[in-house]
């Protein structure tokens, strides 16, 4: 059976998406290949690298990619992982499509160990909802 493509869209394809990529990847390679975009890609934060290597998940060798990288691919879902790049996304080729709004952990303040909790809860919240969500394929 041929894997389902996955597209996950944020603003800046800096954390959010980045991690839901690296997430699906990692739980159902044998069911998905997962991607992501932006909608204004930046940089992916150092962050996010850092919490998903804590469940050895190694995402620092993905890059930030704008959603015109994927205008010509049809893809089985594609995921707005945040309220804004649902409302700045225009309609995508695609078969379903989710929109599963998580917390942005980017403009986290304060001291580098909450900073790095920020972004710690939501990536479990992400992969909590991909284990959830994708498990039967």
């Amino acid at each position: 059976m041929p894997k389902k493509k996955v597209l996950f869209i944020c603003t800046h394809n800096s954390a959010r998406s980045q991690m839901a990529e690296g997430i699906l990847k990692a739980l159902y390679p044998e069911r998905y290949e997962a991607y992501s975009a932006g909608t204004e890609p930046s940089e992916i934060n150092p962050h996010a690298v850092a919490v998903m290597e804590e469940i050895g998940i190694d995402i620092s060798r993905q890059r930030a990619k704008s959603i015109q990288e994927f205008r010509d691919e049809m893809f089985d879902y594609v995921v707005t992982v945040c309220d804004r790049a649902k409302e700045s996304c225009p309609i995508f080729p695609g078969r379903r499509i989710i929109h599963r709004s998580f917390p942005d952990p980017s403009p986290g303040r304060g001291r580098e160990e909450d900073i790095v909790e920020g972004f710690r809860k939501v990536r479990d919240e992400i992969r909590d909802w991909i284990k959830s969500a994708f498990k039967n394929g």
